[in-house]
């Protein structure tokens, strides 16, 4: 909005470079341009000012399908001015030559001139088509038919205005009908959510499974390595027992060869000892019977005479001296 300052006799106007200002005086053109800044005189002055600014133009449009289904389209316009002079002589742009307003509502009207038309080119497209056709081909289709549209428009072409972009947000149904649609999608999520949670469960039943093998496995590893292990255990324990057995009976043959040999060492000392005894009674006896009664009986005494601390009692009677008497003459006599 222009700026106007007033002064006693004249007034000062000064605009934003994004306003195209036209200034007539008694009808005559005086000045024209964007952002302009001048002296003016009141009476008899016309001003004029043109937004150059980029305008977004909002529109909910609700059409038909050629199948009769009701459909709602949502989508931004963007619009400026092309041809300020042209768009001045076309609609009322005046503004107040005291405050600056706009004597009129002029954006107002450009918009709903735009808006009827893409309303009028949106719903001509939409019923050329089947609902399943439109949601389909979807936003792009519905945004090149509304450029085209737009741009080949007689109307706004004599207005000096050109369309800068449009958008299409979101393209729908109505909400019975959008349900409808979105059932079978919904059943295939929720049969694909339960195919992934029975393949989850089924992924955790075979690791438990083999969770399981391998547990068993496991037992009936250890359990034969135990069983190798009492067999080995065994097997050391019997051969522990040979080799004692084995030990001891050698042990036993030793000392029984020691006693062997010792005894045969004993007896054969015996023996000896057993030999030289009947040799040197052999040879007693002999010097004996070389001897005299004489000498026996002296021999007899001598031995006697060595026992006497041991004999308690001794008995002599005459038939024993008397017999040994007469042994003793008649041997003297045979002298």
């Amino acid at each position: 909005m222009a700026e106007i300052r007033k002064f006693p006799i004249v007034r000062h106007l000064r605009a934003e470079p994004t306003s195209h200002v036209v200034y007539f005086k008694r009808g005559k053109l005086k000045k024209s341009g964007p952002g302009l800044s001048f002296w003016f005189g009141p009476l008899g002055a016309s001003l004029v000012e043109i937004p150059m600014e980029d305008r977004d133009l909002a529109f909910h449009i609700q059409g038909r399908s050629a199948d009769f289904q009701e459909v709602h389209v949502n989508g931004v316009v963007t619009w400026r001015v092309a041809d300020p002079e042209l768009l001045a002589r076309r609609v009322d742009f005046s503004i107040d030559a005291a405050t600056g307003r706009f004597r009129a509502e002029p954006l107002d009207k450009l918009s709903a001139v735009v808006i009827q038309l893409a309303q009028q080119i949106v719903v001509a497209f939409l019923q050329k088509l089947s609902l399943a056709k439109l949601l389909e081909d979807g936003i792009d289709a519905i945004r090149a038919s509304l450029d085209a549209g737009l741009a080949a428009d007689v109307g706004l072409n004599s207005l000096g205005m050109t369309i800068v972009a449009t958008r299409v947000s979101s393209l729908a149904p109505s909400s019975d009908v959008e349900k409808a649609l979105q059932m079978p999608a919904r059943e295939r999520i929720q049969q694909a959510a339960d195919d992934a949670t029975y393949a989850r469960r089924a992924l955790a039943v075979e690791k438990e499974r083999v969770i399981s093998e391998n547990e068993l496995s496991t037992k009936i590893e250890l359990a034969k390595r135990e069983e190798v292990l009492i067999a080995q255990n065994g097997q050391n324990q019997k051969k522990r027992v040979i080799d004692q057995a084995e030990a001891d009976s050698i042990a036993v043959a030793g000392r029984t060869r020691n006693l062997r040999t010792e005894a045969e060492a004993d007896a054969d000392g015996i023996r000896l000892r057993q030999s030289a005894l009947v040799a040197a009674e052999r040879e007693r006896v002999a010097i004996y019977e070389k001897l005299g009664p004489e000498a026996m009986l002296g021999l007899a005494a001598h031995q006697f005479a060595g026992k006497l601390q041991n004999i308690e009692h001794l008995s002599l009677t005459p038939d024993m001296l008397g017999t040994l008497a007469q042994r003793i003459l008649g041997r003297q006599a045979d002298k």
